[in-house]
Parts: structure tokens; sequence; C-alpha cells
């Protein structure tokens, strides 16, 4: 049995976790290969064994990075994993970037796990939201209410830091890997979402994970680019040379201007980040 010292109820929380699972008797899971659903993913294994499947929706707005991570560790766990390929941009509404952004996405997604569930004879469909979500600006939970999928972290409270400290006592690959969101993201509201943008970004992130840099976003303004990274890893890259290769090599794939954001992560806990509010 795990143990958890000092960390008040969170061993309460993950036996109702495995009682909730218990009950649904056949899931799927909706599994990004995030730390959340992997936790998740791990848990729903344990207690259900082989009446489970993960599934990952690959749209343009994932890395390559990401789905290969969440097709190795389905692997390793021996868990059967499906990998849909779906455009996202296909949607008009989705491609002008509007508020409502990730609600659009989320259900354009989930339909299609709820496709994929009704083929497999699968009643419930479960994401890894956590507790700490309910405090962040995430239209995506309104379209996850709408279609009934289940949030079993979120129902028992889980916090994020609870989810890491238990994946971290349970040995789970990449228990403290950095939190992630779409590459959409990365590009303010109103401003169109476009496959250039994406790869564009995504090359970029790459390039700064190469140097060495784990916590990234490439914020994407047209032709400028705004990097956010942690107030530790500012000196990395102001050092000379790195900021000669970070300069050329974001010139060469699209970028005219490159800046850092000083305000990056600071506090981050503490402030919403006003892009993610539309504000940028």
């Amino acid at each position: 049995m795990i143990k958890f010292g000092k960390e008040m109820g969170v061993e309460k929380k993950i036996k109702d976790l495995r009682e909730n699972l218990q009950g649904m008797q056949n899931i799927l899971v909706a599994y990004s290969g995030g730390v959340d659903s992997t936790f998740l993913l791990k848990i729903a294994q344990e207690e259900l064994e082989d009446r489970v499947i993960a599934v990952t929706i690959k749209t343009e707005v994932q890395t390559d990075e990401e789905i290969s991570r969440a097709i190795k560790i389905a692997q390793r766990w021996e868990i059967k994993h499906l990998v849909k390929e779906f455009s996202i941009l296909n949607n008009p509404e989705f491609v002008k970037n509007p508020l409502e952004r990730c609600y659009i996405c989320k259900r354009e997604i989930f339909q299609i796990m709820q496709e994929i569930a009704k083929a497999n004879h699968i009643k419930y469909i479960v994401d890894g939201s956590n507790y700490s979500d309910l405090n962040d600006f995430r239209p995506g939970l309104r379209a996850l209410r709408e279609l009934k999928i289940k949030s079993p972290l979120q129902e028992v409270f889980l916090s994020k830091e609870e989810i890491r400290l238990a994946s971290k006592k349970l040995s789970l690959p990449d228990w403290n890997q950095p939190s992630n969101s779409c590459l959409a993201t990365r590009i303010p509201y109103n401003e169109e979402i476009n496959q250039e943008k994406l790869k564009r970004i995504e090359q970029a992130e790459n390039f700064l994970h190469q140097l060495g840099i784990k916590e990234i976003r490439v914020k994407c303004h047209d032709k400028l680019a705004r990097i956010e990274i942690s107030e530790n890893d500012i000196p990395l890259l102001i050092d000379l040379k790195n900021r000669e290769e970070v300069v050329n090599r974001l010139r060469s794939i699209g970028f005219v201007y490159c800046t850092l954001d000083l305000a990056s992560y600071l506090n981050k806990e503490k402030s919403k980040d006003i892009a993610e509010k539309g504000k940028n």
C-alpha cells in the first residue's frame, strides 16, 4: 500500500478513485500521455485490467513528441491503445480562434471518443481533468459536461500536485514533466490558426528543449516569437552564444522577430496567464 506521509487525505482520495473506477466495469481513457491521464490510466489498469482501453486523438495541435510518449507508455504497460487522426483545422470555427476555441476542439474530439466507445461496447469515457483545473479558464470543461464525460480525478478532489506526488510514489514515467497545453494556446485569441503557424511553434519549442530548457511556451504573434520560460532559465537563454543560435534558428523557420518575455512563468501559480484570457 502507498503511504503519503503528511499529505493529509491523499490516500483516501486515491482509495475513492479506485472504488469509483471499479464501479464503472469497463472504460475508455482519453489519453494524452500527460501526467494526469497517465496516472489515471495506470490506476484504471490496476483496477480493471483488460477492461480498459486508451484512446489518443492526434490533431494538428498536438506535437509528435506528445503522441510518441503516449504510445510508448501504453505499449510498456501492454494496454490496448488506439490512436485516431483527426483534422481540427477542418473546423472553420476553430480556425477563427475564438475565446471558446477549447470548447470547440474538446467537443469534436470527445464525439469521436463516443463513437469509439460505442463500437467497443464501452459505457464510460473518462478524462484526466483534475481538481486544480477548476481554478483556470478552461472552456473545454463545458464540452465534457455536455457530453457526459466523467473526470474521476476531479470527482475525488485530486489536485495537480497530489497527482504528481502519487505518480512519483508509483514510479510512473515523466511524473515531474512540466504541465503543457496544446499548440493552439500559443496563438492569441481571434488570430487565425493554421498549419504553418503550428509547425513553426513546434519547431521553435523543440529547438529550445534541445538547449536544456524544459518549461517553454513560444507565443506566436504573426512573425514575432514571444518566448516564455521559467525565471531560472532566463540566464541560459540570454547567454550570447545561445542567444545567437536561438535567433538564427527561429528566423530560419519563419519568425522575423524574436523576443523574451521577462514576466514568463514568474509567480505563475499566483496569477493567470494574460494570453490565455485573450488579452494579448
